[in-house]
């Protein structure tokens, strides 16, 4: 059974499309105005990558939208507008000139806030008077720096009017929102742009303990791009930041034990499950079928042409005959005046004529020979319509004395005409003798086969050993040439050397040391001494050329052997040698089947395999992504095992209460397996029977916006706010302190 025959029966790869974004058919709704309470508090999670607002009265937030804006100046109108959210998904051209306030995890554009907080209050359905007299609570990162506080006081106070406003850390309302208030536990928030871990003890975030890495999904997602721009360097079609975002939020997992599965990755039985196929779209030419009509006529317009294509070749090549035989004779005539001539008059001629000296003279005159010989056997096959032009050479035979000019001319073109007719006859003559011979040697080796099936088959399979074995030296030879340091490449260098000192010694003038000339010089006494002429002329290119020929040679003794050999089969050619299940190379790039280079789906199709683990592992190991900081599991060991009174064999009441509450939120959390992997590795440095539980928030996106709507319907709520009256007495750099807060350190 062949390699095809296997594949054949394989299943093929589910294939995923790389889809575009969808268009968004609907703007942004509005809220019922008449549902509006100016004293409901508006929780506005002002993310990076997503907004979520609504009223604290309802459960989830009414609106999500992404933090996108577009300035757009459509030309039809000649005005300015602005698109903001989903709406920015109306147009493909309005989407593609989207923009966020964000730098990183810091609002850079605080117009664009502004346009966005406008935006919000107009589709929550907020009617201002002199200003807005909802309060606000608004999220915001862990230890974010002063100057994004006070650009929010400002924007919200001055420009909008608010009454009040509390601010807190999404990952902590995210906690508030799934346990009780006086809960302790480790939070594990990943979200867009960068990943924290805060230890909560009774409902209190210790921010002076907690840690953050810069790391989260849009790092992610851009390394996964990198990843695959190396992996693919010249894929055909240009994808977008939407077609890589979806790979990794779509396919990419958290390896449970990732030093095991990359080991394991590359095994076939393995592959077959993890490899994900990913075609990018592209537009398909499919070639009209002809009719065999048609098929003959345009068949027989190309027979055409190419007779008249060679009738013209044919015409130049003779009419180029024709002038260096004229050439040749020229120079012969003047070979044979100068033969009696004195030497100084011979050169004076020469030099006259173009020549350098006589040798140069007498090798233009042996390399016009042997290109007179050479076109006149280039048409063997040429009918016998020429040759029947062979009485018509009435001119070749009478001197020249008796003949006109124009009889000579004639003579001279019969002449030409007859030396090709008698090369073509000669080469066609040695042509049909090659033919004999290679029809006796056939028939000879038939004979053998007949006699001595077992004798036959053994002096092929030798002499296909030999080739294989000769073939394989010559690839590596072919490598090693690639490399000026390699053994091969400084012999030849060497007999290079050896040989130009020989011909051009200190003293001397440079010529050919031979026998002939130099009775002291021995070369070439011995056979051996040939064999440096041949390192020398062994080039890649000869090396091609000699491996082609090998590899051709190989093909038919393998054809014979495979039909009178029962013994050999197709898994003993040497093309089924090459097993590409054997190649790491071709698994990785694609994947566990063959690869058909002619298929323009498989041309636009993406294997993802150790890019599925690798880009989620870099906040487990955030060198790979080239950070200089620690990972998830070595920034919670140290909180766990050397923080508030533990040990590494003994933890104290606190953290073994942190351990049995691991609380898991943020957007990049999405990613499967990270609670898996977060016991394996937990358990790795926990003591022995330390209580451990992994929780997910119900909604690691929405859970931030739930926890403050909860927040906002507590007692302790109204002494957290911020008013207008304190931001005008203290200043932009007046924090309220609260558990689910920032704190203010003082140097």
């Amino acid at each position: 059974m062949t390699a095809n025959t296997r594949d054949s029966s394989l299943q093929p790869l589910t294939v995923y499309p790389l889809n575009d974004p969808p268009l968004t058919t609907e703007p942004e709704p509005f809220d019922d105005p008449n549902d509006y309470n100016p004293n409901t508090p508006i929780a506005l999670d002002f993310g990076s990558y997503e907004v979520r607002a609504g009223f604290t009265s309802q459960d989830t937030p009414s609106h999500v939208f992404p933090t996108k804006i577009v300035r757009y100046k459509e030309r039809k109108i000649q005005k300015a507008l602005t698109f903001i959210g989903n709406d920015c998904s109306l147009d493909n051209a309005v989407r593609s000139h989207s923009r966020s306030p964000y730098d990183g995890s810091l609002i850079t554009n605080w117009e664009y806030m502004e346009d966005m907080l406008s935006y919000t209050f107009h589709h929550l359905g907020v009617q201002p008077n002199d200003g807005i007299s909802n309060p606000m609570i608004l999220t915001e990162k862990m230890a974010t720096v002063q100057a994004q506080r006070s650009n929010w006081y400002q924007l919200l106070f001055e420009c909008y009017g608010i009454p009040q406003v509390t601010f807190g850390i999404d990952g902590l309302f995210s906690f508030y929102a799934n346990n009780s208030p006086d809960s302790t536990g480790l939070i594990i928030n990943s979200g867009h742009e960068d990943t924290n871990i805060i230890p909560v003890i009774k409902g209190k975030g210790i921010l002076s303990e907690a840690k953050r890495i810069d790391w989260g999904g849009n790092q992610s997602i851009d390394y996964l791009k990198s990843l695959l721009s190396l992996k693919y360097p010249y894929f055909p079609s240009k994808l977008t930041d939407y077609h890589f975002q979806s790979m990794y939020q779509n396919h990419c997992y958290f390896a449970k034990n990732y030093e095991e599965e990359v080991s394991d990755m590359f095994k076939l039985d393995v592959l077959e499950n993890k490899d994900i196929v990913l075609e990018a779209p592209f537009t398909e030419v499919i070639q009209p079928q002809k009719t065999e009509e048609e098929l003959r006529i345009q068949a027989e317009k190309r027979r055409e042409t190419g007779k008249r294509l060679q009738e013209q070749a044919k015409q130049r090549r003779l009419e180029k005959l024709r002038q260096k035989e004229e050439e040749y004779e020229y120079y012969v005539n003047i070979r044979e005046e100068l033969r009696d001539q004195p030497k100084r008059q011979i050169l004076i001629t020469l030099q006259n004529a173009g020549f350098d000296d006589e040798q140069d003279f007498i090798n233009y005159i042996s390399n016009l020979e042997k290109v007179l010989k050479r076109g006149r056997i280039l048409d063997v096959e040429d009918d016998d319509q020429e040759e029947s032009q062979e009485s018509k050479f009435d001119l070749v035979d009478v001197p020249d004395e008796e003949l006109n000019d124009e009889q000579k001319k004639e003579k001279r073109k019969q002449r030409l005409l007859k030396a090709n007719i008698e090369a073509r006859l000669k080469a066609k003559e040695e042509k049909a003798q090659l033919q004999k011979a290679l029809e006796e040697a056939k028939k000879k080796d038939e004979d053998w086969r007949k006699q001595d099936l077992k004798g036959w088959t053994r002096d092929k399979r030798f002499k296909l050993a030999k080739l294989i074995k000769s073939r394989k030296d010559k690839l590596k030879l072919k490598e090693e040439m690639k490399d000026r340091k390699s053994q091969a490449t400084q012999r030849r260098m060497k007999n290079l050397a050896s040989l130009a000192e020989d011909s051009v010694g200190p003293g001397k003038r440079s010529r050919q040391a031979t026998i002939d000339n130099d009775p002291s010089d021995t070369f070439g006494a011995n056979d051996d001494d040939w064999t440096i002429y041949n390192d020398i002329a062994i080039t890649p290119e000869a090396l091609d050329e000699s491996i082609e020929d090998e590899y051709r040679e190989i093909v038919e003794l393998e054809k014979s052997l495979l039909e009178f050999d029962p013994s050999f089969t197709e898994e003993d050619t040497l093309d089924a040698q090459y097993d590409w299940r054997n190649s790491v190379l071709h698994l990785f790039l694609r994947g566990p089947r063959p690869h058909n280079g002619e298929d323009v789906h498989q041309q636009h199709q993406l294997h993802l395999n150790i890019e599925r683990i690798r880009a989620p592992e870099v906040i487990f190991q955030p060198s790979m992504g080239g950070l200089d900081q620690a990972g998830i599991a070595e920034l919670a060991d140290g909180i766990l095992t050397k923080k508030f009174g533990s040990g590494s064999s003994k933890l104290s009441q606190q953290c073994l209460d942190m351990a049995s509450n691991i609380f898991i939120t943020g957007g990049n959390t999405k990613i499967p397996n990270l609670r898996e992997r977060i016991v394996n590795e937990f358990t790795g440095f926990l003591p022995v029977n330390t209580p451990l539980n992994v929780n997910y928030a119900q909604n690691v996106s929405l859970d931030a916006w739930k926890g403050m709507a909860k927040f906002a319907r507590s007692d302790t709520y109204s002494s957290t706010c911020v008013t207008k009256v304190e931001y005008e007495e203290f200043g932009p750099n007046y924090i309220k302190e609260h558990k689910l807060g920032n704190v203010r350190f003082v140097d």
